[in-house]
């Protein structure tokens, strides 16, 4: 049997966690596990929050041969402890960690002897040929021409450059069946939809924005699942969840408009009473593609800004002007599609009135939401890399760089953040549209979180 599990979250993050939902690749990977004959149990640990004691029941209950633990920055420490006391209760049992901290930083968990191997990249296919390996004989020889799998044998340590799946389509579902759907947030804020999913339908991004490292996991090459895979897995969910919203998370949602087209002629095609919305760049939006996209149930576009100061933006790398931020708002303004947006905070050679020129930019963009983030460095991206060479920052807390400049600090960033949401959400003019579209009940509820 395998147990495939996130950690508990950390007990301070810079992150604070919005909301609960499941762990879509966590799920990918268990469905591929099933669909190869395995015996799989999923524990989203990181929604659930068992103590470490508890996970030790769980392991002595359920006797599993090989444990698969997801591993970002900041649940690294969390990663290790959980690695330890798996081994403590089973040491026979073999720990593999997946995810983003393997892919960009492998050698700081080759340092814990509780963790046998690696999955870098991709976890598909990498960890089905593993596991079949280890249901076997354990043949290192083999193991070591497995794409993606990393491990030490004595003091040589293994890493097999990780290939990228080119037909999605052979992805099997989700293993949503394995998940506590019961536990997680199925609202979205800005869907009006009763019962929401997610869902991840495209992998791999061409841009090389400076603070993200996401390439480095899903690749530079854009692959996406079919319009008629996507449908299937909608109908999936309205069939056996109850789904009528979902929630497509990705950034490149609509960078081949073609293909966007085509889903949403298939959605209208198959009848499909759902409610979604997207993430999107503002240079991959067009007019055309708007009226296609809400024809087909489409409510928000998630756009990222960043900041409204051209110098930050180009620092970023973004590839998008503040004259393309404006236009794609306006369109979607005018074709009834509304917009929710992010921005980010003290990023390296900004100062305190570029933050006030972004939050000036956002009140003139005007979207139904906006979200201000703080900018923490987190391995695999240029902008980590130039935080680190040149020493900007105050402490560093399982690889999660906490950012610190003569302008300012995370302490200073963070008290900025609340003062902005605070003013942005709370406007006369923010409120009056809020109550009008979802009830004064409503807004006074969403309101809290911001006193």
């Amino acid at each position: 049997m395998i147990l495939l599990m996130t950690t508990a979250p950390p007990v301070k993050s810079p992150w604070g966690i919005s909301g609960k939902l499941p762990p879509l690749g966590l799920s990918f990977v268990a469905a591929s596990l099933e669909q190869a004959g395995f015996q799989v149990q999923v524990l989203d640990n990181y929604n659930l929050k068992k103590p470490i004691d508890q996970v030790k029941l769980e392991i002595q209950r359920l006797n599993p041969e090989i444990v698969g633990i997801t591993c970002g920055s900041v649940t690294y420490g969390r990663c290790i402890e959980t690695a330890q006391a798996i081994k403590e209760v089973n040491p026979s049992c073999k720990v593999v960690v997946g995810g983003w901290q393997p892919t960009y930083m492998p050698e700081s968990l080759f340092q814990h002897p509780e963790i046998d191997y690696l999955v870098m990249g991709e976890g598909e296919q990498a960890i089905v040929e593993l596991a079949k390996n280890l249901a076997k004989s354990e043949d290192k020889s083999a193991i070591s021409k497995i794409a993606g799998v990393a491990y030490k044998d004595k003091e040589k340590t293994i890493k097999n450059a990780p290939t990228f799946i080119q037909d999605l389509d052979q992805v099997p579902f989700p293993a949503r069946h394995l998940l506590p759907m019961h536990i997680y947030d199925r609202k979205i804020p800005y869907l009006n939809a009763n019962l929401v999913d997610t869902m991840n339908v495209i992998r791999g991004c061409p841009y090389n924005c400076a603070y993200c490292e996401t390439k480095k996991l899903w690749g530079s090459k854009v692959r996406a699942f079919s319009p008629h895979r996507v449908v299937e897995e909608i109908k999936h969910l309205t069939q056996n969840f109850g789904s009528n919203g979902v929630y497509f998370v990705g950034d490149n949602f609509t960078i081949n408009k073609k293909r966007t087209a085509e889903l949403c002629s298939l959605i209208k095609k198959e009848k499909l009473d759902i409610k979604w919305g997207c993430d999107a760049r503002v240079d991959q939006i067009s007019r055309e593609l708007l009226r296609e996209m809400k024809t087909a149930g489409c409510q928000t576009i998630w756009l990222g800004v960043e900041s409204g100061v051209p110098r930050i933006l180009e620092k970023l790398n973004k590839k998008i002007t503040i004259e393309q931020i404006t236009q794609t708002f306006k369109l979607c303004k005018e074709e009834g599609i509304r917009t929710a947006c992010s921005f980010m905070l003290g990023i390296p050679g900004e100062t305190v009135n570029d933050m006030k020129a972004s939050f000036k930019f956002a009140r003139k963009l005007d979207p139904d939401w906006c979200q201000f983030n703080t900018y923490v460095a987190v391995p695999g991206s240029k902008l980590y890399d130039e935080v680190i060479e040149n020493g900007l920052y105050d402490r560093v807390e399982d690889f999660v760089t906490y950012v610190k400049t003569k302008e300012f600090d995370y302490e200073m960033v963070s008290e900025i953040q609340q003062r902005f949401h605070m003013t942005f959400n709370r406007s006369p003019k923010r409120i009056l549209r809020k109550i009008r579209e979802d009830g004064i009940i409503s807004v006074l509820k969403k309101s809290v979180k911001y006193i």
